[in-house]
């Protein structure tokens, strides 16, 4: 993969909700989505990708895309009291960051003052390579932040969601992102003042593995680590979407846990002085610990899964970074000899992933489909997919 683990992710931009706030868009924002006893963040997530889900790229139209190295965030477009135009960014924590700068004038308005409102769109925040850049607040110099947009939800007021996912896009690409670029246009030196720059995730037809691979990946700004398939004809779906798939290359699957370190206790049982049950057992913080990871099973429940490996240095390094290292989230995937390997912390995130999405992985890596397999389907999957065209099937193209 072109993109990988040196390129940096940014930090959430921003300045975060206080509780009672974010209760309130909360609120709002499961209105808009026509789910009002569901406060959860709303986001669409993917599934693995196995072997049959080749069969899938075969039956429907799917859209492929590189799965960047971000942050996932929604983007809620709203008023505040003195009726401006305001925007919060949405993470998977589902806090909410509100964010200065940012204008999306209305379509055919020269004067550019009118602004959409009632809005939520989908996308990830990435770190683009620029020279040119300066630093920034929370961005090293020689990097921009983007917002790449790959869904809309709502547009103003108007739900999208039951629409397919090429109607989703146009819309918001005709409404929002045109009138933005003419804005962008118009007025170029403000935009160093925005907070990020929005663009779009570029999308290819399903069949097109190679030009993916070859030309697309290679030439990307940012870190990627995968690719994400997404069906054009399914309605946007909240929570786990069985029509869209996460590939990865088989030794980078990955799995979101919750860690916790357990130290051993500085003196053997059989030389404490302390003969008392309840007495408090010290323990030793200058040994290497255990690395327990757990799973989430809902409703705050975790549960014991295994352990990650470390060497003597990792645990050094991991130490040195300054940072709390218990009951947090981290990512690992196997090594060759089938241990759990620290890659990063997911600071993006509450919780671990749940138990379903644990076993959906572990299908995956067991289910292993390598690039070469990808691409040996992809003269079918285009063949079906121009036959459908030709039959004109519904959404076909």
């Amino acid at each position: 993969m072109s993109g990988d683990h040196r390129h940096p992710v940014p930090d959430m931009p921003g300045h975060r909700a206080p509780p009672e706030l974010a209760g309130q868009f909360r609120r709002e924002v499961a209105a808009l989505l026509g789910r009002e006893h569901n406060t959860n963040f709303p986001g669409a997530q993917p599934v693995s990708f196995g072997t049959r889900h080749i069969e899938a790229l075969k039956k429907q139209d799917y859209y492929v895309c590189e799965k960047s190295d971000g942050i996932r965030c929604l983007l809620y477009f709203t008023v505040g009291d003195r009726g401006e135009e305001i925007h919060y960014l949405i993470d998977r924590k589902n806090d909410y960051y509100f964010l200065e700068g940012l204008h999306f004038p209305m379509q055919n308005d020269p004067s550019f003052q009118s602004f959409h409102s009632d809005t939520i769109i989908d996308g990830e925040l990435v770190l683009d390579k620029n020279p040119k850049a300066p630093k920034k607040d929370g961005i090293p110099a020689g990097y921009e932040l983007k917002y790449l947009v790959f869904d809309c939800l709502v547009l103003d007021k108007k739900p999208l969601m039951h629409r397919t996912l090429d109607k989703r896009l146009g819309y918001f690409r005709e409404f929002v992102y045109k009138p933005y670029c003419a804005l962008l246009e118009a007025y170029p030196s403000e935009i160093p003042f925005f907070p990020f720059i929005l663009a779009f995730k570029n999308m290819e037809f399903s069949y097109a593995i190679t030009k993916m691979m070859k030309d697309v990946l290679p030439n990307l700004k940012h870190g990627n680590d995968g690719l994400i398939f997404t069906c054009r004809n399914t309605p946007y779906k909240f929570g786990t979407d069985e029509h869209i798939l996460k590939w990865k290359p088989a030794n980078e699957n990955s799995v979101d846990f919750r860690l916790n370190l357990e130290f051993p206790p500085l003196y053997p049982e059989s030389d404490s002085d302390d003969d008392s049950d309840t007495a408090e057992t010290p323990l030793d913080y200058d040994a290497m610990p255990r690395f327990l990871l757990s799973v989430y099973h809902g409703n705050n429940d975790y549960r014991p899964f295994g352990e990650m490996f470390m060497t003597a240095e990792e645990w050094e390094d991991m130490k040195n970074m300054g940072v709390p290292l218990d009951d947090t989230i981290v990512e690992c995937s196997k090594d060759d000899e089938g241990r759990w390997r620290f890659m990063r912390f997911r600071n993006d995130k509450k919780d671990a992933n749940h138990i379903s999405t644990v076993n959906s992985v572990l299908e995956s890596i067991a289910d292993a489909v390598e690039l070469e397999d990808l691409e040996r389907e992809a003269a079918r999957i285009r063949s079906e997919w121009k036959k459908r065209a030709a039959q004109g099937q519904p959404g076909a193209r």
